[in-house]
């Protein structure tokens, strides 16, 4: 058969493979290209069947003056290369790669895309005919109709598999005036998962999602949580779910929690792996280990203040000390560590749980939030009488940490006194392994990231170009970056004495201190983020 895909097990070929294809490529006056650095060009791989592609064995790398080339692991096969021409209607330039290359791009980026695209499909276009009223109540009877709801159960079971094959931590559902959007959050960005879903169908696929989350279908004026259970692989991931109402009707976020995964990887985890700067490193393991105070870890939502907090208590449990910590909510378990989630329906908020945890003779407490001045208060008077307390609260740097707690109306005398340390904490992006190149920025660029050209030229940038295993960004998994302020008595004077955050700040790098805008330049200077990534993270400091 002409179209028959060349049939050579790839295990028997083993390092001989890419030697092959580049014999080939030699015999035919084809060039050689390796596709494990080959960015995507998405909208060009769109305009190809995926089941021609599959059949052929074969993908589209670029479109020049009216010709497409393309990779094919067998240049020989000339009748099959002119069918490909034919059926795409356009002259082709032809380039030799390896077939099992050629595979993993076509699973990669089409297989998980294909599903959800054919779930989605019709989707898209369909408008609800004349006699169908959009905004009726949905009910229980009418989503279970098999001709009514089949297609959206599978969008949304499609998109939640999806989503987990691409290692996304969120699933957004954004309603406009005209269509409906699903993007992925993955490592911290948003990406568009699949072409805007028409309108007409947005309360159907929000009356699944609520459905599946135990929620009240016919209610969309008010916010509603909850959250569902699907088996992946064979391990339960939880799904925590939020329905914001908007101007142009409801919004979703599905937050996943993969605790089996996570559990797994908390069993080793330790502070090694978190990031932090070797003095850093040393410091904040000097003061976890402190018999009472507290130890306070702030930064924005989904910056890892948690993860870092579960890697202390992972290090300093034992059998001798209880550790008790209450959270908003419990997101995983760990072994040996009591662990109470929040429930505020039924009246057990921070405040209220923290009073009870006191009164079971904890060595150890952690406290997943403070968001009030009860809060506050209690977490103090806890780390003022022997307890050590492990906290976070919202706040941009170590600096402005003070002023939060003043607005709650703490006593500043006994929250300085209390206070061990203040960690400041971000993530950045790291650069894909898989196409990390070499770049070097001009004087200005360094300039406007606030650099010394002296200091920084002809420096190796590491950046990735984009291939299949991080999706075309560039990053693949991410890195913390902190700042580490430790409370000895002179900086506790001047937090007392209300001194400007630029003043203490000026004295803490005195003492050594080093700023988040530090720990992220030691990140690209080793070599694991970009300059790009780190100066949208932090800010940019002049006369570095």
């Amino acid at each position: 058969m002409a179209n028959a895909p060349l049939a050579i097990p790839i295990n028997e070929l083993g390092m001989d493979e890419t030697e092959r294809a580049q014999g080939l490529a030699r015999r035919y006056h084809a060039e050689f290209v390796d596709l494990k650095n080959f960015k995507i060009q998405h909208e060009l791989f769109k305009t190809v069947p995926v089941d021609m592609m599959f059949r052929y064995n074969f993908v589209p790398l670029e479109q020049r003056e009216g010709r497409l080339a393309i990779a094919v692991s067998d240049p020989s096969k000339l009748m099959v290369l002119d069918e490909i021409s034919g059926l795409l209607g356009t002259r082709l330039i032809t380039r030799v790669a390896t077939l099992s290359q050629i595979t993993d791009l076509l699973k990669k980026t089409e297989q998980s895309q294909r599903v959800l695209d054919e779930a989605s499909e019709g989707l898209a276009f369909d408008v609800l005919s004349s006699e169908d009223n959009a905004d009726e109540n949905i009910s229980i009877e009418r989503l279970t109709s098999e001709d009514d709801i089949s297609p959206i159960i599978r969008l949304v079971d499609t998109t939640i598999f999806t989503a987990l094959e691409r290692r996304a931590s969120d699933i957004h559902l954004e309603t406009f005036d005209d269509s409906l959007l699903v993007k992925y959050r993955i490592d911290g960005v948003l990406q568009q998962a699949m072409a805007p879903i028409a309108r007409e169908h947005h309360q159907t696929i929000l009356s699944r999602i609520k459905v599946m989350s135990e929620l009240d279908i016919a209610e969309r004026r008010v916010p509603q949580d909850g959250r569902f259970r699907v088996r992946y692989k064979g391990r339960l991931i939880d799904f925590r779910v939020s329905i914001m109402p908007t101007v142009h009707g409801e919004n979703a976020v599905l937050r996943v929690l993969d605790k089996e995964s996570m559990s797994e990887k908390f069993k080793k985890l330790s502070l090694d792996v978190v990031g932090f700067a070797e003095r850093d490193l040393e410091r904040f393991r000097r003061y976890i280990k402190e018999p009472y105070g507290m130890v306070l870890v702030t930064g924005p939502t989904g910056s890892g203040k948690t993860t870092t907090l579960y890697a202390a208590l992972n290090e300093i449990k034992s059998e001798e000390d209880k550790i008790i910590t209450i959270e908003d909510p419990v997101e995983y378990q760990i072994r040996g560590i009591t662990q109470i989630p929040v429930n505020e329906k039924k009246g057990l908020t921070f405040a209220r749980g923290l009073r009870s945890i006191l009164r079971h003779d904890p060595d150890k407490i952690l406290v997943g939030e403070i968001r009030d001045a009860e809060t506050a208060q209690i977490a103090i008077n806890s780390a003022l009488t022997g307890h050590l307390v492990f906290t976070t609260v919202h706040a941009n740097n170590v600096v402005d940490v003070l002023g939060r707690f003043l607005n709650m109306g703490v006593e500043p005398y006994n929250f300085v006194s209390a206070l061990n340390c203040i960690l400041a904490q971000r993530l950045v992006r790291q650069v894909c392994d898989f196409c990390v190149r070499d770049v070097q920025y001009s004087d200005a660029d360094l300039i406007a990231s606030g650099l010394e050209p002296e200091e920084w030229r002809g420096f190796n940038f590491r950046e990735g170009a984009g291939c299949i295993e991080c999706g075309g960004t560039g990053y693949r998994g991410r890195s913390a970056i902190h700042e580490l302020l430790e409370l000895d008595d002179e900086i506790r004077e001047m937090l007392l004495a209300k001194k400007p955050g630029s003043e203490i700040r000026k004295k803490a790098r005195e003492k050594g201190m080093a700023f988040l805008r530090d720990s992220a330049l030691e990140r690209v200077r080793a070599g694991i983020t970009t300059l790009r990534e780190i100066n949208k993270v932090t800010f940019i400091e002049a006369g570095r």
